[in-house]
C-alpha cells in the first residue's frame, strides 16, 4: 500500500469521525471554521508583514503567540462540539447553533480589527455594528 493510500484513509476515517462527533457538517461549523481560519491568517498577515500585532511585545510574528492562537481555536472547537453533543443528548438543535453563532461574531470582529489594524478602510456603519456586538459579547460573558 502506498503511502498516500494510507493518508487518504486515515484523513477520510478521521474526517468521518469528526462530522460524526460534531453532529455533521453543516453550513454553521463549516462557516466557523472559515471564519477562525481567515482570524488567524489575517493574524499572522498583521505580525509578519506589518508588525502591528497586539499579541506580541514588538508587534511581529511570535511562534508563542501563533501557538496560543491554535490552542484557542481548539478549545473553541472543544466548546461547540460540546454543544454539538448537548444537542445530541437533549434531542434539540439550537444550542450548537447558538454556540457557533457567537464564535462567529467574536471571529468577525477579530477579523475587522485586524483589518482595520493593517490599514484597510472601515465603514462607520460597520465600526459602529462591531461596538455593539462587543457590548453584547461582554455582557454575556
Amino acid at each position: 500500500m502506498k503511502y498516500k493510500d494510507i493518508f487518504s484513509a486515515a484523513a477520510g476515517t478521521l474526517a468521518a469521525v469528526l462530522s460524526k462527533l460534531f453532529g455533521g457538517f453543516d453550513g454553521t461549523l463549516v462557516t466557523l471554521m472559515i471564519f477562525m481560519a481567515a482570524d488567524y491568517i489575517s493574524g499572522i498577515l498583521l505580525a509578519a508583514v506589518f508588525k502591528k500585532s497586539p499579541k506580541s511585545k514588538s508587534g511581529a510574528l511570535e511562534s508563542r503567540a501563533g501557538f496560543k492562537g491554535l490552542v484557542r481555536k481548539s478549545i473553541t472547537l472543544l466548546i461547540v462540539l460540546l454543544a454539538s453533543r448537548l444537542d445530541d443528548v437533549t434531542g434539540q438543535s439550537f444550542i450548537a447553533d447558538g454556540v457557533i453563532i457567537a464564535f462567529i461574531v467574536n471571529e468577525a470582529i477579530s477579523i475587522t480589527e485586524n483589518a482595520a489594524l493593517i490599514g484597510v478602510p472601515m465603514p462607520k456603519v460597520l465600526t459602529k455594528a462591531i461596538d455593539v456586538l462587543k457590548t453584547e459579547q461582554e455582557s454575556i460573558l
